[in-house]
């Protein structure tokens, strides 16, 4: 029987009427597997995912491949998104088998949950270069039964390459000289035309091109500049962007970022919102402003749960048709903006024939030379109105600890730059939304969905909720903050913390049913845990001065940097976090928190990109901690004085505005 229909997950239940007689991950299929000697097929995807509908419709819902599945194997359907680890194991065992990993992913388990072979996608019938799905389960059944010393050798492989993985040998953190190097030849691999990493299909790489801003601030070499700003530029343009409701799709299939899958996802706004606030002070881009603005709009209009958390995702799908939620027939434009459709036609790429399927077009400004986009809001708003009476793609209703971390401290820094208190105040309700949820005492557990916590928090969660915690402790000085930041870390340390070989276990030490524990040290669709957890502890140390905290991201960068000089491009975010703990900039404002002079400074700090700051406003008669570079500096003469301070050496006290632009725009 299919036992999905008692799950909560919005993708498990996707699949709750497939002939396929399903389980979820857990020991009754195990149990089911070692009792009947089957092997299990386990096949992971997520509600959004486009190809995991196609291989659905086509796999899942026929009788006669699913009979052939019940006959031969034991079905578990996992959502990767409610387990991110049990994901990642098998992601890295495909991997080892030279295959490129994505979802759906389809693998072939002992029913000791012992990977032997794999594979993504697969068709019906051969295609696109693939076998067909029944000729892959008849050979792999066939080889089960019939060869089980070749299944071993494949399990027995695996089993040590995995552990391997999971006890990468340490390094001695990352060098100013390999950081520079990494810098340079990422460079190398951006796409001066179309911006992005050179080829197709093109992800946004957020942590890529956050990097690459920071080579930039350290350099002053205008390509690094040109590269990032260029790539948010063309993105900003791009098919990639929903130009009637905002935010980014999860990737473009072409090289110019104008078709996109059109799934639409949390993490990935968050990311994208983060580094344009980075960006933004210094560019002015009104583009940017705009699209900052539209984003931050679309999570808090669209992807709120009643909560107050954010949920997940929505789906590239509807009406059976990916994308036909988002494009437009010529006609239909018309049908809705009358007189005014040509000049919109001409500003938005809309062709009588489509740019796209069927006729359709997808919205684009890439070639618009105009950048005054104001003049159609009314035209986007009349748009946007007629395409609410669609059927909408279904939206992923979890609410994932990690990806709330992201986006509340992204909406909060995007809040405190551009003076928006209404997102700040946002921001805050979603971090006590999940914290009431998602938080038992000190532990978080990693989802919530219909009313049911899922399983237990991974590292992910840890990370990016106490790097939510702080940058909500730097904006509003609410002790709380820091004090949440402080138990996540604790937590992540108990229960994570690798005392061999260093660095954090993606699974809590209370898991039991994995093969083994992975360690995630790599960045990938978001920056590797790791690598958040070194930058949330560099900030804890230089914010609190406790030197164990210090010790413990100097511990978690030695064993990320193990695999530095042949993986450099998948550890940018923690030679960011290398940065951040050796060479950060304390700026302090003292002064009346509400007073005209003190907001005049501390608009100044929020008016320059500056990666590596430590910020901090000090009321009078209130004091900095002993350790604080900027210990014992006040007010002067009763002014607002702000303290730019670097290696525990402090500038002299700057009360006028101008001379704090100056400064900081000399660094």
């Amino acid at each position: 029987m299919n036992r999905l229909a008692g799950e909560t997950s919005p993708y498990l239940l996707q699949h709750k009427d497939n002939p396929v007689h399903w389980f979820a991950w857990g020991e009754a299929a195990f149990a089911q597997a070692r009792q009947s000697g089957k092997p299990i097929l386990l096949s992971v995807g997520y509600a959004a995912c486009h190809w995991c509908h196609v291989m659905a419709h086509e796999s899942f819902e026929d009788e006669s491949i699913a009979a052939l599945m019940n006959e031969r194997f034991v079905n578990i359907k996992v959502d990767r998104e409610e387990r991110p680890d049990v994901d990642a194991l098998y992601q890295n065992a495909l991997a080892l088998m030279g295959t490129q990993g994505g979802w759906p992913l389809t693998m072939f388990l002992t029913p000791a949950g012992e990977p032997f072979w794999g594979g993504t996608y697969f068709p019906p019938e051969t295609r696109y270069g693939r076998p067909g799905f029944p000729e892959v389960l008849l050979g792999i059944a066939e080889t089960y039964a019939k060869a089980p010393d070749k299944v071993q050798d494949n399990v027995l492989r695996l089993r040590r390459a995995l552990e391997k993985m999971a006890s990468q040998e340490p390094g001695d953190g990352f060098a100013p000289a390999l950081i520079e190097r990494a810098a340079s030849e990422l460079l190398s691999q951006v796409d001066t035309t179309h911006g992005g990493l050179m080829g197709a299909p093109k992800f946004p790489q957020a942590a890529t091109f956050d990097f690459l801003w920071r080579a930039w601030k350290r350099s002053g070499n205008p390509a690094y500049r040109a590269a990032v700003t260029h790539t948010l530029d063309r993105m900003a343009k791009g098919g990639i962007y929903d130009h009637l409701g905002g935010g980014f799709a999860r990737y473009a299939t072409d090289a110019m970022w104008l078709v996109p899958h059109f799934e639409k996802m949390l993490y990935d706004n968050a990311l994208l919102v983060d580094l344009m606030t980075l960006v933004w002070p210094e560019t002015r881009s009104r583009l940017l402003s705009r699209r900052i603005d539209e984003t931050v709009g679309w999570m808090l209009r669209e992807m709120r749960a009643q909560s107050g958390a954010f949920t997940a995702s929505l789906d590239a799908d509807s009406e059976g048709h990916e994308g036909r939620f988002y494009t437009w027939t010529a006609a239909e434009i018309d049908a809705v903006l009358g007189a005014e459709a040509p000049a919109f036609k001409a500003a938005y790429a809309v062709e009588a024939e489509g740019n796209w399927e069927d006729g359709r077009n997808i919205l684009h400004r890439l070639e618009a030379k105009d950048e005054d986009e104001a003049r159609f809001d009314i035209a986007r708003l009349r748009l946007l109105s007629a395409r609410d009476r669609r059927v909408r793609p279904g939206r992923d209703d979890k609410v994932l600890a990690d990806w709330n971390g992201m986006a509340i401290a992204a909406i909060a820094q995007a809040g405190w730059v551009f003076d928006r208190t209404d997102w700040i105040s946002e921001a805050i309700d979603s971090y006590k939304a999940v914290v009431s949820d998602l938080a038992i005492e000190d532990r978080l557990v990693h989802s919530w969905c219909a009313g049911k916590p899922g399983a237990p928090g991974l590292i992910d969660d840890y990370a990016q909720m106490a790097r939510a915690a702080l940058v909500l402790h730097e904006l509003s000085g609410a002790e709380s903050f820091l004090d949440h930041a402080k138990a996540w870390v604790a937590a992540a340390d108990r229960h994570h913390w690798d005392a061999v070989d260093g660095g954090y276990f993606h699974s809590a030490d209370s898991t039991t049913d994995l093969l083994l524990r992975s360690k995630p040290l790599f960045d990938s669709a978001t920056p590797s845990p790791n690598a958040v957890m070194t930058q949330v502890l560099a900030k804890l140390f230089h914010v609190t001065g406790q030197e164990s905290y210090r010790e413990r991201a100097t511990a978690a960068l030695a064993a990320q940097s193990g695999a530095a000089e042949r993986m450099f491009p998948a550890l940018v975010s923690a030679m960011i976090g290398q940065e951040l703990l050796a060479d950060p900039w304390h700026i302090t404002v003292a002064g009346e928190p509400h007073a005209p002079d003190t907001y005049a400074l501390v608009q100044e700090v929020l008016g320059a990109s500056l990666p590596n700051r430590i910020f901090a406003l000090v009321g009078p008669g209130a004091q900095l901690p002993r350790h604080h570079p900027a210990f014992g500096k006040g007010l002067v003469d009763g002014k607002a004085a702000a303290y730019l301070c670097r290696n525990a050496t402090c500038s002299a006290p700057l009360t006028d505005a101008k001379a704090l632009r100056e400064a900081l725009g000399a660094r």
